[in-house]
């Protein structure tokens, strides 16, 4: 079994039980010991908007601002689909610290050896 594992989202605002649901599963798993990441695709460039989360929770009671928190923290590596996010006016500099950028390419490459939850 990988001991990487690879959340991707492409659910945003528009959908917060999913979008929540993938940043709580990117906690589990780091705290599960996985070296994971997250990266978001679509309308969920959104979530490293900053003041975008700000209260968005799941049906569940799961809080999307408090489990980013926790990645932050840990350092978990959130990468933003570059296209998705500069086509939605959404630029380095908007994004939540330990956010950045990325491509399609360190996606595939992420995911090359890696466990893959896709949301």
């Amino acid at each position: 079994m990988s001991e990487n594992v690879v959340i991707v989202c492409s659910c945003g605002t528009d959908n917060p039980n999913r979008a929540s649901r993938a940043i709580h599963l990117a906690t589990i798993a780091h705290k599960e010991g996985k070296n994971v990441s997250l990266f978001l695709l679509d309308e969920a460039v959104y979530l490293v908007k900053k003041g975008m989360i700000n209260h968005l929770q799941a049906a569940t009671g799961d809080v999307a601002d408090d489990l980013m928190t926790y990645l932050q923290a840990h350092d978990v590596p959130i990468l933003a689909c570059t296209p998705c996010a500069k086509s939605r006016q959404i630029f380095e500099d908007d994004l939540i610290d330990g956010a950045r950028m990325g491509t399609a390419v360190e996606l595939i490459h992420l995911c090359s050896d890696a466990a893959v939850i896709s949301l």
